[in-house]
């Protein structure tokens, strides 16, 4: 390989310490100060939400340099978006400091590939796919997989987690399996490792590399090559990691080959903002980070800067939960600003009634003179949206989208109001305006069951949900309406919301809102089932949806409302429950903030009188955490008590049977579902119905041939 040569630095002992260098200091709290002024060896800081974490790490850095302690060419400040790297840049100028490089961890990444590829591999360096999408579609057509949009985008999703898990598609079945994942789009753990496996192929046959492929291959640079290991540390000397709550393993391996045997380095983050680990981050790195490092310096910032003393204190609340005990390496948060409102929570009656409420709110903030920009409204689904879209949109209140589009303009809304309209020109009235909705919008991709996982499968699905949730609403206020006055609904809707908007209230989910803050925020839909949402089957997911919460109300300044709906639509009975995250607060929000003991089902059954899914593994009786493992009735650790051969037959009637519906084959079945089958061997009509993913519908559809298929078998066998 040919010599890599590093660039020329001069020696540190050249640097003029600048007499500004203390200045630098005179700004900062005694804590923010702890951190700048020891810009040498390995520092963790813990940053509370608010507490000026960019300031403290900016101001280490320039201490650093103009005390003549780094040169800023050596300095590498890394961060998780483009806005927060040039952010960091702006704050540095404005101190003084030019040269540090800010930069994301793909983009510090790919300039290093790109300049080294050529000398450590040869030939230019392989162009960087923008998407995944059509290469995961192709992967998907050579396995014969019928996939929708959603589905790619979920799976493209799922082929991201691997990579920065650094799973191959050899092992990713295991981890699959120990971490209680569930892949999307219906496929078991061995359908989507070959999936992934194929995905690989066309991106080798295209001759490009994907976004991980880019930290994945300076890995393997920087492990096999020692020339160009060195040429890097020599350029780099210094880094500090923000964020770093949100580093997955495939970054952390990247940063330790960045680092070598150095001691220069300092994190920054909260685990108390851990609100992304479905990606593959993980808090593990920062509350090690003492435990690689034993000799580290650590600084918690709990000055809260940006609100009241009575949201932080809401804060601190909902963190600590009903037991009052502080979370493993999170902070205590101490408000610096004066007293504000007291958080408000509002129960509403229904769904529709919430957004009413919370649209006269904002009505008044804006008649009192409060800029529109300044509130903003959070809520957990995408899908949530339309109610306060719809209400803002009648009081003429502007507002926008952030992190998605509007209601009106997602494609699957779009699809299915082109078919609610062509049911319109025959409904004749026989059929209930709620159930003709529900007929017409299974054709547009929707399904009575939400799925079991997230990504943009379950956001279609709450998006069209919300459709049908209209066709209750006009149906409450009018049950002779029919689906013409449904469909006139929808266009006025749409009309009002297709507004344009330059300025206005923010409507956001709360993984949007992360790093964003307002003066007057609204939490709306804090009921369980939504927070925590329904997928949060597994004690650590439902200590996430908790921090999602904690990172909702820390976004408020001075305003802070939480609401709630007793009832999805007017007139159905009152069965929600405020969060139980709100157990703890009640001191504050009142008595209605306290949890109702949840209703008890008869034994041995779900909602609606259904069999309830096993909680408990068949052959070892251990507790099944993930909803495939409930579905099977047996834990992922417990062998398969399946024929294969049944198995495969059932799959093949399932494929013949989807392609005659001309839908995807796990609208019929999922593979959870014929594995459930395959090994309880139901004889008859009722054992089949007592099998979790066979309902009433499917029952009636497939009920007679997936007994025909186990009958042929046993004859067979």
């Amino acid at each position: 390989m040919p010599s890599v040569t590093p660039p020329r630095i001069e020696p540190m002992t050249s640097l003029p310490v600048h007499p500004g260098a203390d200045a630098v200091l005179d700004a900062l709290d005694p804590e923010q100060r702890e951190v700048a002024q020891h810009p040498s060896g390995p520092m963790c800081v813990l940053a509370g939400a608010g507490t000026g974490k960019t300031r403290a790490i900016t101001h280490r850095i320039a201490y650093g340099v103009l005390s003549g302690v780094h040169q800023p060419q050596r300095v590498l400040a890394v961060t998780f978006t483009a806005r927060a790297a040039g952010e960091m840049r702006t704050r540095l100028r404005d101190l003084g400091v030019g040269g540090v490089q800010a930069r994301t961890f793909h983009a510090a990444a790919l300039r290093q590939l790109h300049y080294f590829w050529p000398q450590a591999v040869g030939g230019a360096s392989p162009e960087v796919m923008p998407h995944k999408a059509s290469a995961v579609a192709e992967a998907g057509a050579r396995l014969r997989l019928r996939l929708d949009g959603p589905a790619v985008r979920d799976l493209a999703a799922e082929i991201e987690w691997s990579k920065v898990s650094l799973l191959t598609p050899d092992s990713y079945p295991a981890a699959a399996a120990a971490q209680r994942r569930e892949p999307p789009a219906g496929l078991d753990p061995t359908a989507m490792a070959r999936l992934v496996s194929a995905y690989e192929d066309v991106k080798t046959e295209r001759g490009a590399i994907d976004f991980e492929d880019v930290l994945l291959l300076m890995v393997g640079i920087l492990s096999e090559h020692e020339e160009v290991a060195r040429a890097v540390r020599s350029q780099y000397r210094h880094f500090v990691v923000d964020e770093y709550q949100d580093v997955n393993r495939l970054q952390q391996s990247l940063l330790d080959l960045w680092l070598g045997e150095r001691r220069d380095i300092c994190v920054v983050g909260d685990p108390a903002q851990t609100i992304y680990s479905f990606t593959g981050a993980s808090p593990e790195h920062l509350l090690s980070f003492r435990t690689r490092h034993p000799d580290a310096r650590t600084v918690e910032l709990v000055r809260n800067y940006r609100s009241t003393p009575q949201v932080v204190g809401l804060a601190n609340l909902v963190l600590r939960g009903p037991g009052g005990q502080r979370r493993s390496g999170s902070v205590e948060l101490r408000a610096q600003r004066p007293d504000g409102p007291p958080p408000e929570l509002v129960v509403a009656d229904n769904d529709p009634e919430e957004a009413a409420a919370v649209a006269t709110r904002i009505t008044a903030l804006l008649d009192a003179g409060h800029p529109p920009s300044e509130i903003a409204v959070l809520f957990r689904t995408n899908g949530q949206s339309e109610s306060f879209e719809s209400a803002l949109a009648e009081r003429g209140i502007p507002y926008l989208v952030r992190g998605g589009e509007r209601f009106f303009s997602r494609k699957e809304v779009r699809d299915a109001i082109v078919l609610l309209r062509g049911s319109a020109r025959s409904d004749d009235g026989s059929v209930p305006l709620p159930d003709l909705a529900r007929d017409v919008l299974l054709g547009a991709g929707w399904s009575r069951k939400a799925p079991t996982a997230g990504g943009a499968a379950r956001e279609r699905w709450e998006s069209l949900s919300a459709l049908a949730a209209l066709a209750d609403d006009l149906h409450a206020l009018d049950p002779e309406a029919q689906m013409p006055a449904l469909v006139r609904e929808l266009d006025e809707r749409a009309a009002a919301s297709h507004a344009p908007t330059v300025q206005g209230v923010t409507l956001a989910s709360f993984h949007a809102a992360k790093g964003l803050e307002w003066d007057t925020v609204f939490l709306a839909g804090c009921s369980d089932g939504l927070l925590p949402i329904t997928m949060a089957d597994t004690p650590e997911a439902v200590e996430e949806e908790r921090r999602l919460l904690y990172v909702g109300v820390t976004r408020a300044r001075e305003r802070l409302v939480l609401s709630y709906a007793a009832a999805r639509t007017p007139g159905a009975r009152a069965t929600r429950r405020p969060s139980r995250f709100l157990d703890g607060t009640a001191a504050v929000l009142g008595d209605a903030a306290r949890a109702q003991t949840r209703r008890r089902s008869a034994p041995g059954s779900g909602r609606g009188g259904r069999p309830a899914a096993r909680s408990t593994c068949r052959s070892c009786g251990t507790g099944l955490g993930t909803a495939r493992e409930r579905t099977i009735g047996r834990c992922a650790a417990c062998p398969p008590t399946l024929d294969e051969r049944l198995f495969e037959a059932l799959r093949e009637w399932r494929l013949e049977t989807a392609r005659e519906a001309d839908v995807p084959a796990f609208v019929v079945f999922t593979d959870a579902t014929l594995t459930a089958i395959a090994e309880q061997l139901p004889a008859d009509v009722a054992a089949l119905s007592r099998i979790t993913g066979v309902g009433p519908a499917k029952l009636e559809r497939h009920g007679a041939a997936v007994l025909e298929v186990l009958r042929q078998f046993s004859d067979g066998g």
